[in-house]
């Protein structure tokens, strides 16, 4: 089957469309968000544009074909992402909570659970919003660590025809949704007597004992609307349990595969924009010397290694998103290698590109030192290196039969 790595002309369309979108809309909202001290605030200010990306049918496209969305392909996805992100990380973050909140109920929910929880994310206007609610306070790493470690901590009881949730969460962008009261949908990992599960939370049912506990202010990714979030006695109907109980260990995991692989594409959009401040900065600037600095062979080798990097990521991160999309063996293995490899990547890179610009970066009106905060959360969010993601590909290396040339097609 032969391979080409040109755009066809509906994804050249899909580029140029979402450039402009974010031309239009995510600069300028982006600014916003960097003059606005106050977090909750700030991250208000994404609603409307947030409401335009659903008109524009954006929301939508990180909805698989199958499910009623127009997502056709990890490329695609990785194709949009990666416009939205290089204008505004933090929005496109928010727009893409469905991407992992909905992952379970694709793998293991009925017709009917399917149905329902998908719905709210089909639509035309408004301006829908999903959580994953995974990570606690204390951490999140080992949550499938059997008694008597504590593991994940929110626990479900059933009581007759309903689960009573409690505990707490925290990190997922728009736990809280809009106002405080809850998202649209809340996929929650949690402890039932039959071990860590999956239960679906609608908006409805957290009118009585869920509440934000605190409002983040970030370094980095500062429009996420980012909290940490109680349930008490929250009622939730028997029937939202998706799979199994004790089958939440793998649908999490599962779960994690695409925002793992979009955190290479994420990476991509921090480096893409540092590279062109940096380039712009030494094609224009000499600094006191007679020619522009990009004429010293040290900076032009730091923006050759850099330009190499941000394309080896780039192919990286299709090839994982696209793998996960079409649940290709490969999945796992490129997904935690665009999550690893991408992120590590991106915070060196920009942190080599910081140095060519020197002490000038510290200008707060010279934007590098923004996409280096940016990229710093890249390592820890979903699912940090050091505590999962290395312990995965660990994993997946210590498997029986394990072919280091299978991922690749080349075995």
């Amino acid at each position: 089957m032969p391979i080409s790595f040109d755009l066809s002309d509906q994804q050249e369309a899909l580029k140029k469309g979402a450039r402009q979108f974010a031309d239009t809309y995510l600069h300028d909202l982006s600014a916003q968000v960097r003059s606005t001290p106050d977090p909750l605030e700030r991250a208000l200010l994404a609603r409307p544009v947030f409401e335009k990306a659903v008109e524009a049918g954006f929301l939508k496209g990180l909805i698989p074909i199958p499910f009623g969305g127009l997502a056709s392909s990890g490329v695609d996805a990785a194709l949009f992402v990666e416009e939205f992100a290089s204008a505004s990380p933090d929005f496109t973050i928010s727009l893409a909570g469905p991407l992992i909140a909905l992952a379970p109920v694709y793998e293991a929910g009925t017709p009917e659970q399917i149905a329902r929880f998908v719905a709210p994310f089909l639509v035309d206007a408004g301006s829908p919003v999903a959580a994953m609610a995974y990570s606690e306070p204390g951490g999140s790493a080992n949550f499938d660590a059997p008694p008597p470690a504590e593991g994940t901590r929110t626990t479900a009881i059933l009581d007759g025809d309903h689960w009573v949730l409690d505990g707490e969460k925290v990190w997922a962008s728009h736990l809280g949704g809009w106002d405080g009261s809850g998202p649209d949908i809340m996929t929650v990992v949690c402890r039932t007597p039959g071990g860590v599960s999956i239960i679906v939370v609608e908006r409805e049912q957290l009118a009585t004992g869920f509440s934000v506990e605190e409002v983040y202010d970030l370094p980095g990714l500062k429009g996420c609307l980012t909290s940490r979030v109680r349930f008490d006695n929250v009622r939730v109907p028997n029937s939202n349990l998706i799979g199994k109980e004790g089958q939440g260990v793998q649908l999490t995991r599962n779960a994690f595969l695409a925002s793992g692989a979009s955190i290479g594409t994420f990476s991509v959009a921090a480096m893409r924009q540092a590279f062109a401040a940096a380039f712009a900065f030494a094609t224009s600037e000499k600094r006191g010397g007679p020619v522009p600095i990009i004429d010293h062979q040290a900076v032009a080798d730091v923006l050759t290694d850099a330009k190499g990097k941000i394309e080896a990521v780039r192919l990286l991160s299709w090839r994982a998103l696209d793998a996960v999309m079409s649940q290709h063996p490969s999945a796992l293995e490129m997904a935690l290698h665009a999550k690893i490899f991408g992120s590590e990547t991106a915070v060196a890179v920009i942190n080599d590109l910081v140095k060519i610009v020197g002490v000038e970066a510290y200008n707060p009106s010279f934007p590098i030192l923004r996409y280096l905060a940016d990229a710093t959360a890249y390592p820890i969010i979903e699912g940090s290196n050091t505590g999962v993601r290395r312990r995965q590909m660990h994993d997946v290396m210590r498997t029986v039969g394990w072919d280091p040339l299978a991922a690749s097609g080349m075995a």
